[in-house]
């Protein structure tokens, strides 16, 4: 959907970059009036690649300012909330149909059932399809969802080299589709009855997976694209209050509302599990099909009106080769210590005299943009353990709500609790706490909403392991519950509602984990290895998926109970580790968040700089330039 020109391989002060108009601003009470900034001048500007002095804009705090005012968010465009609403929808189908693949596979069709999947009403079964047990319910599970992030690598590289991220979201939506059809169609009562409905559906499930693998990180980083606040600024409120308008609090106020979105879309699978018990799976897969169907439209109205980043070339090559050097230099022990990253740079092979050994294309600088992303990365490798607490290990958690006494519930629908805390909460922390914290001039960093969120889900584990030891002694069938039992009742006298407790806390972790994630993803890294970095974080969650899959064979009866307990203990102290290793970035993040210089900008007639690098993500080899409409066919306006 982007006509664009092959752009350069690397910025050198002579690329131009223009914009038509820019979005509005939503009305938020902690900041000045709207920011409604002039039509830009038709003629490009040149872009530069070089930082501006940090005292070469208006309203840079001083030091005593810095000390003393307050922190507010900045301007939030309004087609930066219609990008959430585009994720809501994508979210929507996606969680509509993951948290039914468990029963769908694993139970077979009820007895007495309607003959599409649901169980008579007034009993305790579970709807069902394949029958072909947990292990192969919980084998498709984790394969799913680890496509889902893992492929994001190769597609996050592919927009930042080849595509461009909204040509590729839009792919992935096109890509969506097929699979919600076919979907629908694995739903079919005559494919159910003769056993044919394996074909389409595990042919939807991994189209769907590679579709989300598309989406998925390309959204977050367009999203922070439209964020125009790049340096922190003194303003004046309406109160008269003076405060510090925030690039920090900015990233987190959006982010905070974009996983808003996120799981207001995943708490529709309530509707698709009420549906699946009651109705069947006809009806279960087409609500994701119409959750899905505003998305091509939504893209359509947004095209025209969005900051367009073209692709920029690919530096993965230079990467390795930066790693190389440093690996061939210093050797494994120096990974990780002071110093590892100084063995590339240009400026210490010349005076190695090692010129003529190592080719070198890139400068100091930009091995320090490396570094800079690796030690984000490096943050990132602690997530699959909240995401093993957060969920359960593999299928774990849905094994364990067979378990228990539904009375009606499906089984399946009791995971929405995660959903349903973060949209409780999420509003507490994005007008409440942060908010207070701000005014109390304290700094809760990202590292210290990351180790708190550990910690949290590492306590939600310990609820799941506690419930699944009182199912095994009280259930019928003691240690193999969860394998079809059928001895009395089937299930333990306990009330499914209480795993209502381990799934809100994780959910709750999440917002302390994944939203300073996004934000830690797009700042750091230079601007064309955006959707790259951003995929590196999705992966860690398909390294946790990997770990189910590989523990599929002990994850049943009658190592349920170790399957959360083993987890929880490793996530505990992994959340200590994870904090006294990185606690130096609060600060680091801190300072730097606050002395951002405004780098490469959008120079527009009447507004002043508007978008640029920061120190925390301008690279030296800089990236193409931003679509031109006269060049391009592309405007940005609202």
């Amino acid at each position: 959907m982007e006509a664009v020109e092959k752009p350069p391989a690397y910025g050198n002060g002579a690329d131009t970059i223009n914009r038509s108009s820019t979005s509005s601003s939503s009305g938020d009470p902690e900041k000045e009036s709207p920011y409604t900034p002039a039509v830009a001048a038709a003629s490009p500007v040149p872009y530069s690649n070089s930082l501006h002095n940090e005292d070469d804009y208006e309203g840079k705090p001083t030091e005593e300012e810095k000390a003393t005012l307050r922190r507010v968010p900045g301007e939030i465009p309004i087609m930066a909330y219609l990008i959430c609403v585009v994720e809501f929808c994508e979210r929507a189908s996606y969680y509509g149909v993951q948290p039914l693949i468990s029963n769908y596979v694993n139970r077979p069709m009820p007895e007495g059932g309607n003959g599409y999947g649901a169980p008579p009403t007034g009993t305790q079964q579970t709807a069902g399809a394949l029958g072909l047990g947990q292990v192969s319910a919980n084998a498709v599970t984790q394969s799913f969802s680890m496509l889902a992030y893992a492929l994001p690598l190769l597609f996050g590289w592919m927009a930042d080299a080849k595509t461009g991220r909204f040509k590729l979201i839009c792919w992935g939506v096109a890509v969506f589709g097929v699979a919600h059809v076919l979907m629908v169609a694995a739903g079919s009562k005559d494919l159910l009855a003769n056993g044919t409905s394996k074909g389409p559906y595990f042919l939807s499930v991994y189209i769907l997976a590679i579709g989300a693998a598309m989406f998925k990180p390309n959204v977050s980083p367009l999203l922070l694209d439209q964020v125009s606040t790049t340096v922190p600024k003194v303003i004046t409120l309406s109160s008269g209050e003076r405060v510090i308008q925030d690039p920090e609090s900015t990233t987190e106020r959006v982010m905070l509302w974009f996983y808003l979105l996120i799981n207001i879309g995943g708490f529709m699978g309530v509707a698709t599990a009420y549906s699946e018990k009651y109705v069947g799976w006809w009806l279960a897969f087409l609500i994701p099909l119409i959750l899905y169907m505003p998305l091509p439209f939504l893209l359509w109205f947004l095209y025209k009106r969005l900051i367009l980043h073209p692709p920029g070339g690919s530096d993965l090559p230079n990467v390795f080769r930066v790693l190389s050097i440093c690996i061939r230099r210093g050797g494994i022990r120096k990974i990780g210590r002071h110093g590892f990253w100084e063995a590339a740079k240009p400026s210490n092979i010349k005076a190695a005299d090692l010129d003529g050994v190592y080719h070198t294309t890139w400068t100091d600088e930009w091995v320090d943009d490396i570094r800079r992303t690796f030690q984000a990365t490096g943050i990132f490798c602690f997530f699959p353990i909240q995401y093993l607490n957060d969920n359960g290990i593999g299928a774990s958690a849905s094994f364990l709500s067979t378990m228990l006494e539904t009375n009606g519930v499906p089984n399946d629908v009791i995971n929405n609790f995660n959903s349903l805390s973060i949209i409780a909460f999420a509003p507490i922390l994005n007008y409440g706490l942060y908010p207070l914290l701000r005014r109390l001039n304290i700094h809760y960093g990202p590292v210290a909403r990351i180790a708190t969120g550990l910690f949290m889900s590492a306590c939600g584990g310990a609820g799941y392991t506690i419930l699944n030891y009182f199912a095994y002694k009280q259930s019928p069938c003691g240690e193999y519950g969860s394998s079809d039992c059928k001895i009395g009742t089937g299930v333990a006298p306990i009330s499914i509602w209480w795993m209502a407790i381990p799934f809100a806390v994780g959910g709750i972790s999440e917002l302390f984990v994944n939203v300073p994630a996004y934000g830690i993803a797009y700042s750091r890294a230079p601007a064309n290895m955006r959707g790259l970095v951003s995929a590196i974080n999705l992966f860690n969650t398909a390294i946790a998926y990997a770990i189910g899959l590989a523990c599929s064979s002990v994850i049943t009866d009658p190592y349920l109970t170790w399957d959360f307990g083993g987890p929880a203990i490793v996530g505990g102290v992994l959340s200590v580790v994870f904090y006294f290793t990185f606690r130096h970035i609060d600060q680091e993040e801190y300072v730097l968040s606050k002395e951002r210089t405004g780098g490469t900008r959008l120079e527009m007639e009447g507004t002043g700089p508007v978008v640029g690098e920061t120190e925390m993500n301008k690279g030296s080899q800089a990236p193409a330039k931003i679509a031109a409409n006269e060049e391009m066919g592309i405007s940005q306006k609202q």
